[in-house]
């Protein structure tokens, strides 16, 4: 009679993520304890601790890295003299895992070739254009394709019922790459194709971030889908006990069908990015759909990772475009970031979009944590006249992050610089869009952890007819923002200490 309440009832304290949270919080306190057990009444190891976090501040002072990065370091070693050296060794090294970047290097060493840039695509493009998708090419390196037709989601809910279109009509393969997957209305009809698909000989594979989706699935998720013939990875899984460190984290959003159509942008395998359930109020968001010659791009981008975790393919030619649109529309450049290097791409990118602007710039960014380099570059296109906008949540998901990119608002409005939030809800949109000339639609957060620390993509358009449709909804969003003035920033004293505190240490959080 009491058996099945009883097992639903230890099945839920006994779940994953829950054995998770409590093994890393006992992991916390372990440490805690340990550190103030063993420095008390010992002089030499306080001396020793204090000794350590002077050597880490020396180093990261002679370290080739972002500035804002190590002054945040430097600020929090300050604050905790004895135990910040001991925290940047447990949490401040940027370097993936060796084992993580031999495998993901290795990989990406052999398939080289597979994106070499095709001669003339980029011929008719203007000489700004040209520049950065030339730079785009030689560094990500991912080349840009003409031969590829584009189409703008201004929202998930926009998006989904053409996504399961597609999925529904795959004949060979179907990869997916996610950070966030969670049980749901989304998810359940995403994986009820994948099922039938797999079933029909389809080859289904999917790649999703452990740390994002730990919330979201049941612990024996990975086993389920391979009993569907759906073969599963999950990325950089976490494990108590072993690491505290989260970063690093698979923060792409992909889709590939075939080969010849694919799908990024901001939208996650979840519930609220189709508004099927409101977690902070409307949930807004964007993707872009790609169909042609530049989805194969994204195809590499996904069997880079594959081979790196499960060895595979050592062709990828079989899984090429097999049809290409009849539609000449401008350019069209997936790119990848990933920290596995010294290249700065995602970071480039949206600079090289604010430098070369001449009349707008408008961003929508869920976060504003940047650094100096980049607050420079708004407001330096602001200050010569470019017409700058900033759309950021008025409803947000993490209060302190928002509270840091509302202490950026007072100097880039003195630039010049409109800001406004979108006051129904979260927006999660991460795109960039300038001059009806180029944009930017992708997984890429105005954030440290996104910028330097996560594996991203996107898409660059040039000359395309979808940047106009971009412009168009930001226009149509800009009516139910509200609009932030000087007068809306003003705060007392503690507020503005807690702010600069903030602002020294956004590349940490």
């Amino acid at each position: 009679m009491f058996r099945l309440p009883i097992v639903k009832f230890f099945n839920r304290i006994f779940n994953r993520v829950t054995i998770t949270v409590v093994l890393v919080a006992l992991q916390v306190l372990w440490l805690l304890w340990a550190f103030w057990s063993f420095t008390a009444g010992r002089v030499w190891l306080n001396g020793a601790l204090k000794a350590l976090s002077i050597l880490i501040v020396l180093y990261l002072v002679r370290k080739d890295e972002n500035s804002a990065y190590k002054i945040g370091w430097i600020v929090l070693i300050g604050l905790l003299p004895l135990l910040g050296g001991a925290l940047y060794l447990a949490f401040g090294n940027k370097a993936p895992a060796k084992h993580l970047r031999e495998r993901m290097q290795k990989v990406e060493q052999a398939h080289q070739t597979e994106l070499a840039q095709p001669e003339g695509q980029t011929d008719a493009l203007d000489i700004s254009s040209r520049n950065l998708s030339r730079y785009v090419a030689k560094f990500g390196p991912y080349p840009a394709w003409r031969d590829t037709a584009a189409h703008y989601f201004s929202c998930g809910e926009e998006m989904y019922p053409q996504l399961l279109a597609d999925l529904d009509k795959a004949e060979k393969f179907i990869f997916l790459e996610f950070f966030i997957l969670r049980s749901g209305k989304m998810w359940d009809g995403v994986e009820q194709i994948l099922r039938r698909k797999a079933a029909q000989g389809v080859d289904v594979r999917l790649i999703y971030d452990d740390f994002g989706s730990l919330l979201g699935l049941p612990s024996d998720f990975v086993i389920r889908m391979e009993k569907a013939h759906i073969r599963c990875i999950p990325f950089n899984p976490v494990v108590p006990l072993v690491s505290l460190v989260m970063n690093h984290r698979d923060h792409r959003k992909i889709v590939v069908v075939d080969g010849n159509v694919a799908y990024t942008g901001g939208v996650n395998l979840a519930d609220e990015y189709i508004n099927a359930e409101q977690r902070f109020g409307y949930w807004k968001d964007a993707a872009i759909r790609l169909e042609g010659a530049a989805v194969w791009n994204f195809t590499v981008m996904f069997l880079n990772v594959w081979n790196a975790f499960r060895p595979q393919e050592t062709d990828y030619t079989a899984f090429a475009p097999t049809r290409l649109p009849a539609v000449q529309d401008g350019v069209v450049q997936p790119y990848a970031d990933s920290p596995l290097d010294e290249e700065p791409l995602a970071e480039t990118v949206y600079l090289d979009i604010l430098s070369q602007a001449q009349r707008y710039v408008y961003i929508y960014t869920p976060y504003l944590a940047v650094g100096e380099e980049m607050l420079d570059a708004l407001k330096s296109a602001a200050k010569r006249g470019v017409d700058v906008r900033l759309i950021l949540p008025g409803i947000p998901d993490k209060k302190l992050v928002f509270r840091l990119s509302r202490s950026y608002y007072l100097p880039l409005l003195r630039a010049g610089v409109r800001i406004y939030e979108f006051t129904p809800g979260f927006l999660h949109a991460k795109c960039y869009v300038s001059d009806d000339r180029v944009a930017a639609v992708g997984s890429i957060n105005m954030d440290y952890r996104s910028l330097f620390l996560h594996f991203e993509c996107g898409t660059l358009l040039f000359h395309n007819s979808q940047i106009a449709a971009l412009r168009k909804d930001v226009e149509r969003t800009l009516p139910q923002c509200r609009e932030i003035m000087r007068s809306d920033c003003r705060t007392n004293l503690p507020g503005t200490a807690l702010d600069g505190v903030l602002r020294l240490l956004s590349p940490l959080m």
